[in-house]
């Protein structure tokens, strides 16, 4: 018994004075508590559009560059668009991708996201091979009518199941309605999770979203065995047939610059970005109309006139005619820059960094504010690619791969959308 007592001493004191250290070095001028920092503010969310309440506190006390601590890391956050524009133009000389760990554990330390240099240009260049033109419009139109048998949609998770079906089959050859949407609902839990406090334990939303990762990428572990061991079988084609084998193709060369963990990661990336920000997008698109008959109505005129010049108003949307689409790609951007779905990137400092009247030590750690930019009422311009008045696809040399894949597979959703249909839409609390 004193023994026990003896022992549950030096278990309090222990804490104790880890405590007290964790208090002292906090003393040392980093915001927020102990180890989490000002993480809690900072996850809560905010029914507006509007800047977010925890930058916006800290944008009125301490000006558009300040510090703050997330999840155990210093940071430096930028709300002012011209140094964050130029910290973007800056990567890979005196500034280098960075994410916070909890948002690798997610998706994956050897993701393209992390890729530096030429290797990323390499793989952006085997991103390009996927076509999803007619892919795209077949789904969307397929969808929609399933749409009529329901006495109410929920557009967000409708439209990522849609495109999540469409980018499987063109990346894994993996038909997700007919195993129940298994894999989809495994991305759909990292997602929830993504942006959710990173505790690990069972019944949080992290703990789900890891779970759904370490399935999604047992299955494509699996599948990229069994596709290498058919490919080099007695008789095999060899032929690609889809991404996963445009993939394989790499990890055959002898000089391949990617291996089999690279590999799994970037079909893991592929899948959940390529559906998710796309359906956000879409969702966000649908709601700005509603709110904007005038703009709605310019559109289906402009959609309805692409249809009307085609010998046969029921055929394949071409190239061409998507290129002529400007409205709906003026309202694509418009809804992109207030919806703000990816609020926030990251940036490491190479080295000691003088911008402005700021100096930036070499290893600090930068978050740059995208909204700050996007909601600037001066901004008149029309965004086209990366600006430091619109980043809603990044910027710089980290201009998103995939933002032609997503622009497009909006438009064609809107065109099938707006040509066939008639919509209304209700917010649920």
């Amino acid at each position: 018994m004193a023994m026990d007592c003896l022992a549950a001493a030096f278990v309090a004191l222990a804490l104790v004075t880890l405590l007290l250290l964790l208090v002292w070095r906090w003393g040392s001028g980093r915001p927020g508590l102990p180890l989490i920092g000002e993480t809690l503010e900072f996850f809560t969310g905010s029914e507006t559009l509007e800047l977010l309440p925890f930058f916006k506190r800290r944008l009125e006390r301490y000006g558009p560059i300040f510090q703050t601590s997330l999840v155990g890391d210093d940071l430096i956050v930028s709300l002012d668009p011209e140094f964050s524009f130029r910290v973007l133009q800056q990567e890979e000389r005196a500034f280098q991708i960075w994410y916070p760990p909890s948002f690798m554990r997610v998706l994956g330390a050897d993701s393209i996201i992390t890729a530096l240099g030429p290797l990323h240009r390499h793989i952006r260049a085997l991103m390009l091979r996927l076509v999803l033109l007619h892919d795209v419009q077949r789904s969307a139109r397929t969808e929609l009518r399933s749409w009529l048998q329901r006495p109410d949609v929920e557009v967000r998770a409708a439209t990522s199941r849609m495109i999540f079906g469409v980018t499987a089959k063109k990346l894994i050859s993996h038909d997700d309605a007919a195993s129940g949407g298994s894999l989809w609902k495994c991305f759909d839990a990292c997602t929830r999770g993504l942006l959710a406090f990173p505790i690990c334990v069972p019944g949080t939303a992290f703990y789900r979203c890891m779970q759904g990762r370490k399935s999604v990428m047992k299955t494509l572990k699996q599948q990229l065995g069994a596709r290498r061991q058919s490919r080099q079988a007695p008789g095999a084609g060899g032929e690609a047939v889809d991404f996963f084998d445009a993939v394989i193709d790499e990890l055959d060369k002898l000089d391949s610059e990617i291996n089999e963990n690279i590999a799994l990661d970037l079909l893991f990336l592929l899948l959940f970005a390529s559906h998710e920000t796309t359906s956000i997008g879409l969702t966000a698109i649908l709601k700005f109309l509603t709110d904007n008959p005038k703009a709605l109505q310019e559109l289906t005129e402009g959609q309805e006139n692409v249809q009307k010049r085609r010998a046969d108003p029921d055929s394949e949307i071409t190239w061409e005619e998507y290129k002529t689409m400007k409205f709906t790609s003026h309202v694509i951007h418009e809804a992109l820059r207030l919806a703000n779905i990816a609020p926030v990137v990251f940036r490491k400092a190479k080295q000691d960094v003088k911008l402005n009247d700021y100096t930036i030590p070499q290893g600090s750690k930068i978050m740059i504010c995208t909204s700050t930019a996007h909601m600037n009422p001066k901004d008149t311009l029309e965004p086209v690619g990366g600006s430091k008045d619109f980043m809603a696809f990044g910027g710089g040399l980290r201009l998103c791969v995939g933002a032609d894949f997503a622009k497009l597979q909006m438009a064609i959703f809107l065109h099938c959308l707006v040509t066939k249909y008639r919509y209304c839409i209700s917010e649920h609390k």
